[in-house]
């Protein structure tokens, strides 16, 4: 009987060990909030690209969204509507060298204006930092930003993130002159951990020259967001393996909505990359947007915490 205590000791802790590897590849974090604007009722997902990207990353996602009664749309920055290989081809495109982040965000203003609701919007890397700035607008239904890039004022000083983003932050290279990634600058930043099959088959088929002056402009007022705005929610998503945009980067951007009235979420995706949209395993990330979504068009009242929380999600590792 003296051993009873000691067993049950045990077994909590053995119990506990198990839950925590169960759970240690995904963690998310709720914000404090004193104000709560749910999702707007809409059926409609507009999808954002990323900088040496094209509409075409989104082609499974609308699939897969679409199936499950949403309209999509993914439409493509300016100069960026040609096919990868024209793209590639006009290389070094004038034109292109002079779109800035500004244009970008004022692109995807007038489309969503003459859309017929607003739009729940989804954005990848740049893409993301342009999510933010529209929900910010008032224009949207909420966003999710993946992978996102900073905005203006949240650095990283990992070596990850400035080898990756040299190609378009080196100040020695000139901005009137678009950049284009080799295939290892590719892999590097984008597809740490892939397969070469798997790198070449994405570097052929879907990246693209990009403009230097997108790439600087969550430097200066650009990239300016509003945190303290109230907004309608807001889920932003980290790769745990993610170079050019480490989750810790991420989550300084999420700590930027610290003191903002509105619902904001985050999580870390422990084993993917910067290429989530792409990478093997990217349904269970469309099927946690799809419950983060649902679970805000449903909502009515606000459901603050007393304090910002950090959990661990007892999903399966992806």
């Amino acid at each position: 009987m003296k051993f009873q205590p000691i067993m049950s000791v045990i077994t909590i802790v053995i119990c506990s060990l198990f839950l925590m590897s169960c759970t240690s590849n995904m963690t998310t974090e709720k914000q404090t909030m004193s104000q709560f604007k749910p999702i707007k009722p809409t059926n409609s997902i507009l999808f954002i690209h990323g900088m040496y990207m094209t509409p075409r990353v989104w082609s499974e996602w609308q699939t897969w969204f679409e199936e499950r009664g949403y309209h999509t749309s993914a439409p493509a920055w300016p100069f960026n509507a040609l096919s990868v290989s024209e793209q590639n081809e006009k290389h070094p495109d004038s034109e292109l060298a002079q779109l800035t982040l500004d244009d970008v965000i004022k692109h995807y203003e007038d489309l969503i204006e003459d859309m017929d609701e607003p739009p729940l919007v989804i954005g990848h890397s740049m893409g993301g930092l342009v999510a933010q700035k529209l929900l910010e607008k008032g224009i949207t239904a909420g966003a999710v930003a993946v992978n996102s890039a900073p905005p203006k004022g949240v650095l990283s000083f990992k070596f990850s993130f400035i080898k990756a983003n040299l190609p378009h932050l080196n100040l020695l290279l000139s901005s009137d002159k678009p950049a284009q990634l080799t295939f290892d600058q590719f892999g590097y930043a984008f597809a740490n951990g892939m397969s070469e099959d798997e790198k070449h088959e994405i570097y052929d088929g879907y990246m693209v020259p990009e403009s230097r002056k997108v790439g600087r402009g969550p430097l200066g007022s650009d990239g300016k967001i509003q945190p303290k705005t109230a907004r309608e929610p807001l889920l932003m998503i980290a790769g745990g393996n993610d170079h050019i945009i480490p989750d810790s980067l991420n989550r300084s951007n999420f700590n930027k909505y610290r003191k903002s009235p509105s619902h904001t979420d985050f999580i870390t995706f422990q084993n993917r990359n910067h290429l989530t949209v792409l990478q093997p395993g990217r349904e269970n990330v469309m099927a946690y947007i799809l419950q983060w979504i649902e679970e805000y068009q449903a909502a009515t009242t606000a459901q603050p915490v007393s304090q910002s929380e950090l959990q661990t999600d007892p999903t399966p590792a992806f």
